[in-house]
């Protein structure tokens, strides 16, 4: 088992990153995508990702409920794009983010398959305005640091580069 998890800003180049790593660990892949389509740019942002996916890949929508559908794809190479999206559903529906966070870390510690976990890394910008901008990028850090102590693998991407982080 190896748990990859691939950091980095907005327009970054991580998604980028996590499909190629996917697609070089195995054919039968699992793309679990936490968006939500709630309007038409989403929609399109959602669409355009299908499509630079290609053929290989089977998609499993889920914003809130990520452990169950990674222990139902747990035989595949696993791509989650993207914890950040996840965290802000999970925020959004009064979810208990420290509970989540825990079981996804559980789940990652004894998964036996491939898994690669995508999220910003938000704490690099200005102190957001607002506090619940401020909650949310504090819940987002300590996200990002559980999940990568988790995980054997980090790397953060900027300009399209990765860096490794560790493993």
């Amino acid at each position: 088992m190896t748990a990859t998890f691939i950091l980095g800003g907005a327009r970054s180049g991580k998604s980028a990153r996590a499909q190629a790593l996917a697609e070089a660990a195995g054919a039968a892949r699992v793309y679990i995508a936490t968006a939500e389509a709630l309007d038409e740019e989403m929609e399109a942002r959602i669409a355009r990702h299908k499509a630079d996916r290609g053929a290989g890949w089977r998609t499993v929508e889920t914003p809130l409920d990520l452990v169950p559908a990674l222990k139902a794809a747990a035989a595949s190479v696993v791509l989650v794009d993207c914890l950040t999206l996840w965290l802000s559903n999970l925020m959004h529906h009064g979810r208990d983010v420290g509970a989540e966070t825990h079981a996804l870390c559980a789940f990652l510690g004894q998964c036996r398959g491939e898994v690669i976990l995508v999220s910003n890394e938000v704490g690099l910008g200005l102190v957001p305005e607002t506090p619940l901008g401020r909650a949310f990028r504090d819940a987002q850090g300590r996200l990002n640091q559980q999940v990568a102590a988790a995980c054997d693998v980090v790397e953060f991407v900027a300009a399209g580069l990765p860096l490794r982080l560790k493993g």
